[in-house]
């Protein structure tokens, strides 16, 4: 049986990785972390549009590996839709690939992150301006209301998130 993959998406700074954990915990099911924040960490260079492809390939690699060790649900902190949107922000261009294999991969159930969280510092993260945020979550909304997925919009602070995610999860996949 394959296990439903619920994915989480939004801007930087919105509780992305905190959800996915929760949700893991939750319901004792793998959660797949951003392949791109250990690959930057290790980065002894500034990353070039070549390296999103690289990142790409590893987080899809991520995620099919522990859908293998999932029972019920997997849990997708990011998919290729955040590298799509990334790439397009900082080099005007996304790799054709990218964009192909985002249309085949298949989820059950969205979460879209919203933007109000206060914004952490992290040397990782590139956007920390209120309309830059609120200018990439209406990206994220767009691909998501565009992916006929159904999706949530997950707001609030951390256990009223929580909350609403185990309720969507209740209410979509079960």
């Amino acid at each position: 049986m394959n296990p439903k993959r619920v994915l989480i998406l939004g801007p930087e700074s919105t509780g992305k990785s905190t959800l996915c954990k929760d949700l893991s915990t939750c319901f004792s099911e793998p959660w797949v972390p951003e392949f791109a924040r250990e690959y930057l960490l290790n980065l002894n260079r500034e990353y070039v549009f070549e390296d999103l492809s690289t990142i790409a390939k590893g987080q899809i690699e991520s995620e099919d590996q522990l859908a293998e060790e999932a029972d019920k649900y997997l849990f997708c902190d990011t998919d290729l839709r955040v590298i799509h949107i990334w790439s397009e922000v900082k080099f005007g261009k996304t790799a054709p690939w990218i964009l192909e294999e985002m249309k085949r991969r298949d989820y059950d159930l969205i979460f879209l992150c919203n933007i109000d969280l206060p914004w952490e510092e992290d040397p990782l993260r590139e956007h920390p301006d209120p309309k830059m945020r609120k200018t990439l979550f209406n990206r994220y909304l767009k691909l998501v209301e565009e992916s006929g997925i159904p999706f949530a919009i997950i707001s609030g602070e951390r256990k009223d998130r929580l909350g609403d995610a185990i309720s969507n999860i209740k209410l979509h996949l079960t």
